[in-house]
């Protein structure tokens, strides 16, 4: 049974597959006064052009000093134009663009209460402000609503501290965040169909794999294809839907791009096309 399970899934990528190759390129240096120099020449004091240039090196390399790595300077409470959002500005912005009455109607990648966030990004200014040193900073909140595949996006005013616009839509499937990347995977590997990756990890490592933790993941949207998927994944789009790239941590990729984890269903299927 394990044998059929892998012929489908679970085959270790190759490096060469997957893997980016990087090239170092080392770079000659030729120490001035020595290019062309003449190694059995003598001065009046009876140094070799050798010997000279080599105390020439040696003075060099006693005048650079060790670098020194400064500290980042401290990060304010607030930015100032187009600065990037501050700390204190997003945990400020997300408490602002979220009140009881949506946490209360909404839910998360896990069930929970409250729409799962997204991202914070700070917004263009208008049109009029563009060069305007003291237009006001706006930030950009989203969030994912389970309950109903809702995108909601809030722009948030930071020196007013008002939201000022709201958007919902659907249909819309933005980047997935870390949360919603982990509980892909824990559903997949509590999933039968999870079985070729739990049994290339432990070809891998051996060791059981368990929890998303053991892995490092990457993600991508999957969208239904007419033809290529089961009645299952037909929703995919409207649905959130993610095809995972898992990798052993310091080991090697496990090729999972046949499987499709719907998030709002909380179902995995293979891809039949």
């Amino acid at each position: 049974m394990r044998t059929t399970v892998r012929r489908h899934l679970g085959k270790v990528v190759a490096g060469t597959a997957i893997a980016v190759a990087a090239t170092a390129v080392m770079v000659g240096i030729t120490l001035p006064g020595t290019a062309g120099a003449d190694d059995t020449g003598g001065g009046k004091d009876g140094r070799t052009t050798r010997q000279a240039a080599g105390q020439q090196q040696g003075d060099t390399a006693a005048a650079v000093q060790p670098g020194v790595v400064e500290e980042a300077p401290a990060e304010g409470a607030k930015g100032k134009g187009r600065d990037p959002l501050t700390d204190d500005e997003i945990a400020r912005v997300e408490k602002i663009a979220l009140d009881r009455q949506q946490i209360a109607a909404s839910e998360d990648v896990d069930g929970d209460r409250g729409p799962q966030r997204l991202g914070v990004d700070l917004a263009e200014p208008a049109a009029g402000e563009v060069d305007d040193p003291g237009a006001p900073r706006r930030a950009v909140v989203s969030f994912y609503d389970y309950k109903d595949d809702t995108l909601v996006t809030e722009t948030v005013n930071l020196d007013t501290g008002k939201v000022e616009d709201t958007g919902t839509q659907h249909g819309v499937q933005p980047p997935l965040s870390a949360a919603e990347q982990n509980e892909a995977a824990a559903l997949l590997i509590a999933d039968p169909l999870g079985a070729g990756l739990k049994a290339d990890f432990k070809d891998a490592t051996g060791k059981e794999l368990s929890s998303p933790d053991q892995l490092q993941i990457a993600a991508m949207i999957y969208r239904a294809v007419p033809g290529a998927e089961p009645a299952v994944l037909d929703q995919c789009g409207e649905h959130r839907c993610v095809r995972l790239l898992p990798k052993v941590k310091n080991g090697p990729w496990i090729d999972a791009r046949s499987l499709v984890i719907d998030l709002s269903t909380r179902k995995v299927a293979r891809l039949t096309g």
